[in-house]
């Protein structure tokens, strides 16, 4: 299943194993639906944390429905083999940066709920997986975005959600720990 991964998966953040927990609980009791946006309001969402390789910079969109800036991805699609699968293409697509691969273990899982602007989608139980790129790539902006910029992890721009810069902390942190 695509999901599997999850199962493989071991976080460095007790946080993260206990909602981690709670993932494999939904996709289990989920089945299908967990996996296909058209089946459920809550499933599961890839994203792909676009970084450079010192962990200095972050790739961030701004995304057009939420109107925040936040990491790259979005739903899975029939041809996405696997949750890494889809994060490394909605890096491609969203970011612009052709070759960019996710890694095959996730880095993160975060549940949240969504606005009437996503239409019937409710909850994304999004799994983050990291690619690497060039601090000189040039982003190219999707349909998706209304820009696509680098910013230095320190210093994230107005308008990302509260939780945001904590979020992409407990990613660097558990990059840095399977180093």
């Amino acid at each position: 299943m695509i999901s599997d991964v999850l199962d493989e998966w071991t976080p460095h953040d007790p946080a993260q194993g206990a909602l981690l927990a709670e993932y494999r609980a939904f996709v289990a009791a989920s089945g299908a639906a967990a996996v296909e946006r058209s089946l459920a309001p809550e499933h599961l969402t890839a994203s792909c944390f676009v970084l450079t390789p010192d962990l200095s910079r972050v790739l961030l969109c701004f995304h057009r429905k939420g109107q925040f800036w936040v990491q790259l991805g979005g739903h899975l699609e029939p041809g996405d083999s696997s949750l890494a699968d889809a994060a490394s293409r909605e890096g491609r697509e969203e970011g612009g940066i052709a070759g960019l691969v996710a890694g095959r273990l996730p880095v993160d899982v975060h549940r949240h709920d969504l606005s009437a602007a996503f239409g019937r989608c409710r909850v994304h139980w999004d799994v983050g997986f990291v690619a690497y790129a060039s601090p000189d790539a040039v982003p190219v902006v999707s349909d998706e975005s209304e820009q696509v910029a680098w910013f230095d992890v320190d210093d994230l721009p107005a308008g990302t959600p509260d939780d945001f810069a904590v979020r992409l902390r407990t990613v660097l942190d558990e990059v840095l720990a399977t180093r």
